[in-house]
Parts: C-alpha cells; sequence; structure tokens
C-alpha cells in the first residue's frame, strides 16, 4: 500500500497518521477544509483544501491520483459540549457529509475505508472495561454521530454492488501527547479534553477542575483509557497493512470494529496526580459537577486489535504528558510569531 486518502489530515489526529505513514514510506493524499486543522500540518505534503462532501474535488483527487488504495477518514466534528449545543450541525458535518463522501469514493473505486471512531457510544459497565461486543449507549450527539455512522457503514458494505467495499473501524479511546518529533500535535491551546485542562492550569496558574465526582469509580472521579496519540497513529498504520489480512469478501466478514487503547483504566484524579508527578509539582483541584454530555466513561478491552492488526500500545501516560507540554510550548511560540 503506497498511497492513502486521509480526510481530515491536517488535525490533530490526521496529520500524526500521516506524519506514521510518511516514516513507512506511505504517501498521505491529504483533504481537510482547515476548520479546525492547520496549514501549517500539511507543508510539504500532497494537500487539498476541501469539503469532504464536495464530490468534484473527490473525484479531482482519485483523477490526479489513481494510485490510492484505501481511505482513512478521520475528519469529524469532536466536541462534546458543542454538539449538545448544536446537535443539527453535528449530524450535518460528521453523517450527512460522511454519505456523501462514501457515495464518491465507490464512484471512484475505493473500496478500503478505516474509519475513526469513539469509545464515546460505549454503555457504561460495572468495571468500565469494555471490549467490542459490549451494549452501545451514545449519550450526546457528537457520540451518536459516531454510531450512526458506524451503521452507516456496516450497511454500506451489505448494499448492491457491496461485493468489494470493507471497513475496518477503530474505535480509539483518549488520546494524549503529541507527535514525539514534534511535528504535530494539538493545534488548540485550550482544548476541552483533561489533560488539556491540566496543561491549561498548569501553565496559567489557575484551579484545574474534575467534572464530575460522583461516578461509580475507585474514587468518584471519571474514568478513561488514556492512549498516546503515536500509538494512535500506529494502529492507523496496522490496518492499513494488514488491512487485506483482517477483512474477507463475504458479506459477514467485510466490517470489523476494533478497540484502540492501553488497556488500562486511569480516573481523573489519578490522571492529576500522574501530571504532578510528571512535572514535579502541585495543581489546584476544585469540583464540580458533569459537563452536558459527560459519562461515567471507559477503558479498552484490546484483545482484538492485538491478535488482528499484531498492533500494543507502547507509550505511557508520562510520555503522553511529557509530549504534551514539549509539544505546547513549541506551538505556543510558533503562534506568537506567527
Amino acid at each position: 500500500m503506497k498511497k492513502v486518502l486521509i480526510t481530515g489530515g491536517a488535525g490533530y489526529i490526521g496529520s500524526t497518521v500521516a506524519s506514521t505513514l510518511l516514516d513507512r514510506g506511505i504517501t498521505p493524499v491529504i483533504l481537510d477544509d482547515l476548520s479546525r486543522g492547520r496549514a501549517e500540518f500539511v507543508e510539504g505534503r500532497v494537500f487539498y483544501r476541501g469539503d469532504i462532501a464536495d464530490g468534484a474535488l473527490i473525484d479531482r483527487i482519485f483523477a490526479e491520483h489513481p494510485d490510492i488504495t484505501a481511505t482513512l477518514h478521520c475528519a469529524a466534528r469532536i466536541v462534546v459540549p458543542e454538539s449538545v449545543a448544536k446537535p443539527l450541525f453535528y449530524y450535518r458535518e460528521n453523517v450527512a457529509k460522511t454519505v456523501e463522501l462514501l457515495d464518491s469514493l465507490q464512484r471512484n473505486g475505493c473500496t478500503r475505508v478505516v474509519f475513526s471512531s469513539s469509545a464515546s457510544l460505549y454503555a457504561p459497565t460495572p468495571d468500565g472495561r469494555v471490549d467490542e461486543t459490549c451494549p452501545l449507549d451514545a449519550n450526546s450527539p457528537y457520540a451518536r454521530t459516531k454510531l450512526m455512522m458506524e451503521q452507516v457503514l456496516q450497511d454500506w458494505t451489505r448494499g448492491d454492488g457491496a461485493e468489494q467495499l470493507r471497513v475496518i473501524v477503530l474505535r480509539y479511546f483518549n488520546p494524549v501527547g503529541a507527535d514525539p518529533q514534534l511535528r504535530t500535535g494539538l493545534q488548540d491551546l485550550r482544548p476541552t479534553h483533561a489533560l488539556g485542562k491540566l496543561i491549561e492550569a498548569h501553565t496559567d496558574g489557575t484551579p484545574f477542575t474534575v467534572t464530575g465526582v460522583d461516578w461509580a469509580t475507585r474514587d468518584g472521579s471519571g474514568i478513561r483509557d488514556y492512549i498516546h496519540v503515536q500509538d494512535v497513529a500506529e494502529a492507523h498504520a496496522a490496518a492499513l497493512l494488514r488491512f487485506d489480512e483482517v477483512v474477507g469478501g463475504t458479506a459477514d466478514d467485510r466490517y470489523w470494529v476494533l478497540n484502540i487503547g492501553t488497556g488500562e483504566g486511569t480516573t481523573v484524579r489519578e490522571l492529576v496526580a500522574a501530571f504532578e508527578q510528571a512535572v514535579g509539582g502541585r495543581v489546584e483541584v476544585r469540583e464540580a459537577g458533569p459537563r452536558p454530555g459527560d459519562v461515567l466513561g471507559c477503558y479498552a478491552a484490546v484483545d482484538s486489535a492485538r491478535e488482528l492488526l499484531g498492533w500494543s500500545a507502547q507509550r505511557t501516560i508520562a510520555e503522553g504528558v511529557a509530549d504534551a507540554l514539549a509539544w505546547r510550548a513549541r506551538w505556543s511560540a510558533h503562534l506568537a510569531t506567527a
């Protein structure tokens, strides 16, 4: 596999995936509207600025790159509270436009798709551990868009003329950190996830707020599976390189779902402790109720990814914290001079 299309390839995860593929000799062809992605993240790379629902643009990309053999669909709106406030916007951006993209891919003969999904669609379990067979209960418009797209993709592989259509869905958990070479990272200095908020509090000398302290976990705070973004990127590379080994040609074998996480649960309070250890200082902590759309959380059972992709997470939370801090310093300096 020498060339792949990456939607959302100028964003946090998509750009890290693109770097990882380049390191393996695979050329990423990036499509991004730059509404959230950054032009700096695609410098020197094959890049098209535009919308995933623009069929004419997709046709042009494949006309100019007929050797594209797969698509990694990473483009999405991802902020849970925003999705609660603007549900129609999220359904349009994440679902309706993806349907248009799939139609364009099929028209151009691109039959392999790796879809970036989310652990946010799992129903809570007593201990927080979930495998791919666990019940689903998406609790925010964002999570429901991911669930809807999984259903769309599965149906896509079973419709008329779908004999060649094949999909791997990667349900990844909570990416942290940055590209270890600091080529890319979080483009937003004010992110909404827990580690980003911790870094913000540490940098600004302000309190960090634990949102939700009465969850059914060992310390009352939510539980997550914090996975280094480089491990997430390498899971995408593994899915591409083993795609034809994993996905078969029968109706029941053309669609696979795999968890991408560390296999270990970390509560928000434990994340704070790990962060304080990494930076060698204390962070003032306050408590508040859960945000709109928040859930208890979960962590991954990763046996399937290990068996089918030959992949497992290799990096620690401490490495994620260190890389995130190093990236923030570099990115802040860049923005100050841009």
